[in-house]
């Protein structure tokens, strides 16, 4: 298997992203929008977790497929990002109908990056326009790193951002994954290399390569969490505020409960690049979709496909990130 033209998600045909974010915020919101409603599933192993619309998700519903998915920053209030998202599909006459309501289905997930050093002194909530604008940027080709859902992120002991990555895989099939990675967990060892490099493919995050040394079982050390008790000046819950969030699509012809399957296998792609990972202070969410453009080979290599793609996008997205003012964390290639 090899990376799609773009080695980003958008290699699966039919799918644009688009990003918005506020340099003063910290904070942005990313889109993912097909030419038209895809099936999509959902799975979360995080313990924390901040979603709109994913009962809609499950196969035991009845909704079919959704118009967009959302991954933002700012916690509870990033939740209305979707929102501004279905003002714009609903301007731009996509929803589903029901008589004269046209209502557009646009599932959402969160990460926490109110402890940042960014600006969150707002009076009315920005995550609604952001999702409109997010979604009026919508493109094949998108920028990663410090953009949008993954502007204000932050892993363990590096800045975070947002990923992708692609896999063609021999049958023709496209996966491909995108994900705003701000796990508590460190992305890299203590040596700089980043734990998901054996899946690296042409130097995408650097070529650094595997750590020489065996890690063994090192205790786990966050500066993450010592940034933001100083942010909260020590308030208790600050490192619980933590998730990666994610989606990976394919072109193949899935069920929802098939697209369950798919998220499920690509949490692995999770454990692999972050360590630790699925902790109660994560919310570790990944959708899955499929845009139905091609017979599906075996679910198995879907997933295998899914949960590899996964792993890399979220060493791409620490490694694209970029150093800005008032980051709390250094980025690990400025």
């Amino acid at each position: 298997m090899q990376p799609g033209p773009r080695n980003l998600i958008t290699d699966v045909a039919g799918l644009r992203v688009g990003n918005a974010d506020d340099a003063c915020l910290k904070s942005g919101t990313t889109v993912l929008v097909g030419d038209a409603p895809f099936v999509a599933s959902v799975d979360v192993m995080g313990g924390a977790p901040g979603t709109r619309e994913t009962e809609l998700l499950d196969p035991q519903r009845t909704v079919e497929a959704v118009d967009a998915l959302v991954l933002s920053g700012g916690s509870a209030f990033g939740l209305d990002a979707p929102s501004g998202v279905s003002d714009g599909l609903r301007a731009m006459g996509r929803g589903f109908q029901l008589g004269p309501a046209l209502i557009p289905i646009v599932p959402g997930a969160i990460i926490f990056d109110l402890l940042n050093g960014g600006d969150k002194a707002w009076e009315d909530n920005p995550y609604r326009a952001l999702g409109r604008s997010a979604l009026e940027n919508a493109s094949p080709d998108f920028p990663l790193g410090s953009h949008g859902a993954g502007k204000g992120a932050v892993t363990g002991n590096y800045k975070g951002g947002l990923g992708s990555a692609s896999l063609v895989m021999p049958c023709g099939t496209t996966v491909g994954a995108l994900v705003a990675a701000n796990p508590i967990g460190n992305v890299v060892t203590p040596n700089g290399h980043f734990h998901a490099a054996p899946y690296e493919i042409n130097a995408e995050f650097g070529g650094r390569g595997p750590d020489p040394q065996p890690m063994g079982c090192l205790p786990h050390h966050s500066a993450k969490i010592a940034k933001m008790m100083e942010q909260a000046s020590g308030a208790d819950q600050a490192p619980t505020a933590n998730t990666t969030i994610a989606i990976v699509a394919t072109d193949a012809t899935l069920s929802k409960a098939q697209c369950k399957r798919m998220a499920v296998m690509a949490q692995d792609g999770l454990g692999r690049a972050i360590v630790p990972t699925h902790s109660p202070m994560d919310g570790d969410l990944i959708f899955a979709v499929s845009t139905g453009k091609r017979d599906a080979p075996e679910l198995s290599d879907l997933g295998h496909a899914a949960a590899m793609c996964l792993s890399r996008a979220i060493a791409r997205a620490v490694w694209e990130a970029r150093p800005e003012p008032g980051d709390v964390l250094p980025c690990l290639h400025p």
